[in-house]
């Protein structure tokens, strides 16, 4: 029995545009003292699990290979996606390559995490409950009602329900009530078990992402089998749905950086990059913000995002009419 710790890497971070672009997707922005997401994410889990396999996509898959290498990360593997089909069938690859009794932890690759001595008792906790069998999440104690991401409501273990991300009233109320938790994205559980779970409730997902994966040709899958495979979210094939589910509630600090304004918090005040309510990123220019609060400014050596911090989802609209009108500006 192995722990594999199963990074996620096929995101393109869509909200943090201009910076993240197909080519080079947010988790591989060196953003934090010189190192990416990815190569953060890379060094807290070798110091847990045994090997670490990448799932990812075939336009990014070198800077995760150059990342492990600068890293000297031995063992890893690596399973390189033709298209994404989401996570369900992404954790379905790796559970193949795995033995049935490995414990896989699932991670994305674009997380920010502090306080490691807390994050790695969340992890034990996690892997003696995929021991016996159940299918494990992690749940992190709100700071505040965020409605960007979705939710857990728990008794100690046990899930009562998941719930979609909320409107402010629904967050406030899940904050008040003390019994939700955030969920984040992390999962654990023994390879053999998920695969059971996701043959079960999205049988068609588990046939479909079995023959691209055994139809691969070495670390690359089969892009005509794979665009066969339903794009559905674990959350949704297998999480909301298993009676063997459980959750620990978890109090590292986290933030799964999916805007601005979650960079914009892990920025410290005395940083010289923010003035006031403001923030400049990736300028060599001045930047003077004169009469105005909350702003955030982003440049690129072909684009200019300017932004009010509290409208930071909406970036993800910018992206998608680029991606019809003018997907030169994606690359």
């Amino acid at each position: 029995m192995k722990t594999i710790n199963v990074i996620l890497s096929g995101g393109v971070g869509s909200r943090l545009w201009p910076l993240s672009r197909k080519s080079r997707p947010k988790q591989y922005l060196p953003l934090f003292d010189g190192k990416s997401l990815f190569e953060l994410a890379v060094e807290r889990n070798k110091k847990i699990c045994d090997k670490i396999c990448v799932v990812g996509g075939i336009d990014n898959y070198m800077l995760s290979r150059n990342i492990l290498k600068k890293l000297k990360v031995k063992p890893y593997s690596e399973i390189v996606e033709a298209l994404p089909r989401n996570t369900a069938a992404a954790i379905a690859f790796a559970a193949f390559e795995a033995d049935s009794d490995d414990i896989l932890v699932v991670t994305p690759s674009d997380h920010l995490i502090n306080n490691e001595q807390e994050y790695q008792k969340a992890l034990n906790k996690a892997i003696a409950k995929a021991k016996q069998n159940f299918i494990v999440t992690f749940g992190l104690k709100p700071k505040s009602a965020e409605t960007g991401f979705g939710y857990i409501e728990f008794v100690d273990h046990d899930v009562i329900s998941f719930r979609e991300k909320p409107n402010k009233e629904q967050a406030a109320s899940y904050l008040k009530s003390g019994n939700f938790l955030w969920n984040s994205g992390c999962f654990c559980f023994k390879a053999g078990v998920y695969l059971e779970e996701l043959s079960k409730y999205e049988p068609e997902v588990y046939e479909t992402s079995r023959r691209a994966f055994f139809k691969s040709n070495g670390i690359f899958l089969n892009e005509i089998l794979s665009q066969k495979i339903p794009s559905i979210s674990v959350d949704y094939a297998v999480m909301e749905r298993t009676t063997k589910v459980k959750v620990i509630p978890s109090f590292f600090e986290w933030s799964d950086m999916g805007s601005f304004m979650a960079i914009y918090d892990t920025i410290p005040a005395e940083d010289a990059r923010k003035s006031t309510t403001n923030l400049s990123l990736n300028t060599k220019k001045l930047v003077e913000f004169v009469g105005v609060d909350n702003l955030i400014l982003v440049e690129t050596k072909d684009a200019i995002l300017v932004l009010n911090k509290h409208n930071a989802q909406d970036v993800k609209k910018v992206y998608e009419r680029l991606e019809i009108e003018n997907p030169t500006y994606l690359r």
